[in-house]
């Protein structure tokens, strides 16, 4: 039972650091800057149901998936680590890579949900766990990060008052940096698993 526990501890701490929330606050206030608190909580529920749904549909389905495309789980793993990384290295340095078109405010949820919270990144990183870990303590894992998630977006406005926008920050540029290290991680695992693959 303790080994349980730290597990889904460990997984859901790795999960919440890759869904970063905390980095949503900004965005997600000024996407829904205006709105009444009913349409803003209503967006906060839109982007961790979106968000939701693509981590339980590849906890559950990612070898179907990946039989369908002939892909295998280092490949996606590589991949998806170099997007984590790009992604971290854009947080901690506070940089745009691409460039995102101005959304409607009926698209906030969406948007927010993916790629902001849900991306690349936190598609791999619920298979790995899966791998790693079972379904069950993954599965927990992922509830109770979006669970933690929807709370932060639920109440971001008074977040943001409290913290303010300079301490917001720093915990977005920390939050980028552990994300980079868990991507450096993730490829050379990815990279590892590659090598010893049959050609």
């Amino acid at each position: 039972m303790p080994d349980i526990i730290t597990n889904i501890i460990y997984c859901f701490a790795t999960l919440f650091i890759i869904l970063d929330p905390l980095l949503s606050v900004p965005v997600f206030a000024a996407m829904t800057k205006g709105q009444c608190s009913t349409e803003i909580h209503k967006q906060a529920f839109i982007a961790v149901a979106v968000a939701g749904g693509l981590m339980y549909i590849f906890l559950v389905f990612n070898k179907m998936i990946f039989d369908l495309l002939g892909l295998n789980l280092p490949s996606f793993q590589v991949a998806g680590g170099i997007l984590l990384f790009l992604l971290g290295i854009q947080y901690a340095l506070g940089i745009e890579i691409g460039h995102c078109k101005e959304r409607t405010k009926t698209a906030v949820g969406v948007v927010i949900g993916t790629p902001l919270l849900c991306g690349p990144g936190t598609i791999t990183t619920v298979m790995l766990l899966s791998r790693d870990f079972g379904f069950l303590v993954t599965f927990i894992a992922i509830s109770l990060s979006l669970l933690a998630t929807w709370l932060v977006l639920y109440y971001s406005e008074f977040i943001q008052r409290m913290l303010g926008e300079v301490v917001t920050d720093i915990m977005g540029k920390v939050l980028g940096m552990l994300l980079a290290a868990i991507a450096v991680k993730i490829i050379a695992s990815g990279v590892a698993a590659l090598a010893v693959l049959p050609h």
